[in-house]
């Protein structure tokens, strides 16, 4: 099972976070969220992080019609975030930076959430509400009513400048740190999967390779999942091998390969996530892909963009009004700054 090397200088921090990490927290554009499915196998997908009001969590979203993260994380709050990619975060020689916390689920008041919601996303990504007249932005719903997943930090790992080949500075929570609770769970049984995988993994895996080195996603001794960014991937018949250099990972067992890219104004991204059986091999990490995820990539041209958005819709608009209606909710009014 993997291993974590112990910190650079043998020692743990414990109180506040690390103050060199904050810029981290609040610039970067994109980290990797890891979650645990039933099973225990971990899933990881690229999400827009912020820094909790109170500055004691981490946050990110999932759109209330496509809800399997935030039930997965209440099922098991055990969760990571990785800040991998500094793309579009203006920081120079950043470090990386791996999370392990516990996540409280927020979906009690889908009003107050989605306000919260527009409000995060203007404040961060300038630009994004005005990319579409508003008329567009008010008939998206399905998009914009939203599930908090709020991140308690229990343990950091950082890695100076990114760099992977030196073994990680560490804090820690004090004892008595704890995550309250999430909300309640809806009645019913949890939504499905709204994207139908891909039927055969390996065209997938051909076009991953073009985002550059994946996240490579196992689990700790403890059962927590474990995200960190590889050094490069090879393509062999049956999946993977990834380089992980001398980190101190010992990778066995289920496993998930996140590849990701986005532009520095997140105006598109592309995502490949491929779920296997990881085997330690010299050097690296042998994956044996077992299939791909559905996921849902935004790219090329404005037009290409608003029609695959258009498509989407028809699809997840009788799933929201499902979603409300099982928290027994109205869908929020999409409240557009200025008015």
């Amino acid at each position: 099972m993997p291993q974590m090397s112990p910190a650079a200088d043998g020692s743990v921090e414990h109180g506040r976070w690390p103050r060199e990490l904050l810029p981290v927290f609040e610039k970067w554009v994109t980290c990797e969220y890891a979650g645990l499915t039933r099973s225990g196998a971990p899933i990881t997908w690229p999400v827009g992080p912020f820094v909790g009001a109170d500055g004691r969590t981490l946050d990110l979203t999932t759109g209330l019609s496509y809800p399997s993260k935030a039930e997965r994380a209440r099922r098991d709050p055990r969760v990571a975030l990785l800040f991998s990619d500094p793309t579009g975060t203006g920081l120079a020689d950043p470090p990386t930076v791996l999370v392990q916390g516990l996540a409280t689920v927020r979906d009690a008041d889908l009003q107050a959430n989605t306000d919260r919601y527009v409000s995060a996303v203007e404040a961060k990504y300038p630009g994004a509400l005005g990319r579409q007249p508003r008329f567009l932005l008010r008939r998206q719903a399905w998009y914009w009513t939203r599930i908090w997943i709020e991140v308690t930090p229990l343990r950091i790992l950082w890695w100076p400048g990114g760099r992977l080949d030196a073994p990680p500075s560490r804090w820690e929570a004090a004892g008595d740190v704890v995550a309250p609770p999430s909300d309640p769970g809806p009645p019913g049984s949890d939504a499905p999967g709204w994207l139908p995988p891909p039927a055969d993994w390996r065209p997938r895996a051909d076009q991953a390779v073009r985002h550059g080195a994946p996240v490579l996603t196992v689990t700790d001794v403890d059962g927590w999942p474990l995200p960190l960014r590889t050094l490069g991937a090879e393509r062999v018949a049956d999946g993977f091998v990834v380089r992980t250099g001398p980190i101190g990972v010992i990778a066995r067992g289920r496993a998930c390969l996140t590849f990701h890219s986005f532009d520095e104004d997140m105006n598109s991204q592309d995502n490949v996530v491929l779920v296997g059986e990881a085997t330690p091999v010299a050097g690296g990490v042998h994956v044996r892909v077992e299939r791909a995820l559905g996921d849902f990539s935004l790219s090329g041209s404005a037009l290409r963009q608003m029609l695959k958005l258009m498509s989407s819709a028809r699809v997840l608009r009788p799933r929201l009004t499902r979603e409300a209606a099982r928290r027994g909710q109205r869908i929020p009014e999409l409240r557009l700054p200025g008015e």
